[in-house]
């Protein structure tokens, strides 16, 4: 079972589950929180912390990413191009989810592999962070719309059903994970990169 610590949260302690870990840090700036497989590792971890000197918080983010999340990716060839994005659980590297489409671009691929994100969670009853590599999709999934330029024509009629599948799924349906922005220059490339750069 595991066990979750959180140093810097509403209430700092160590949790069995991650719903009452979630409770502690979401929208709490600068929350530390670190998911552990045994509790003895969990006490070390919470114990050595309180005992050493305090340190100052960085609220830029985490030193190394949370390992029980979801991270997501998309890749194009051409913009617009074959287009396809999927998602990765990020401590095991398993891909949960892989998704193609004749024609699209990169944002629309990151914008839907969210949203198939959040709705894969609350499929099989999970509740982890997702992690993106765009700023500019985690945006629109904030706004609720993919707000692409893309001309909506013959070529891209097939597209746009599921853009429409996916806004209509944010519209109907409420979520809590957090969308966390995947830090490439502290971290390297995003797990559910596809290696094409």
């Amino acid at each position: 079972m595991p066990y979750y610590v959180v140093w810097v949260g509403a209430e700092p302690g160590i949790y069995d589950n991650w719903n009452d870990c979630r409770k502690r840090i979401i929208g709490f700036p600068g929350a530390r929180y670190k998911k552990f497989n045994t509790l003895a590792e969990a006490e070390e971890a919470f114990g050595s912390s309180r005992s050493s000197k305090p340190k100052a918080v960085k609220l830029s983010g985490f030193e190394s990413p949370i390992q029980d999340a979801l991270a997501v990716d998309a890749a194009c060839s051409g913009n617009p191009g074959v287009m396809e994005y999927r998602g990765v659980h990020v401590g095991s590297r398993q891909e949960w989810f892989n998704f193609k489409i004749e024609l699209g671009t990169n944002n629309i691929g990151e914008f839907l592999g969210i949203v198939h994100g959040l709705a894969f969670q609350k499929q099989h009853n999970l509740n982890i962070p997702i992690y993106s590599d765009s700023q500019i999709a985690i945006g629109w999934i904030k706004a609720g719309k993919c707000k692409t330029k893309l001309a909506v024509n013959e070529k891209t009629k097939k597209l746009f059903e599921v853009i429409r599948r996916a806004e209509e799924w944010l519209a109907h349906n409420s979520w809590d994970q957090p969308l966390l922005k995947w830090e490439t220059k502290r971290w390297g490339e995003i797990p559910a990169d596809f290696g094409r750069k």
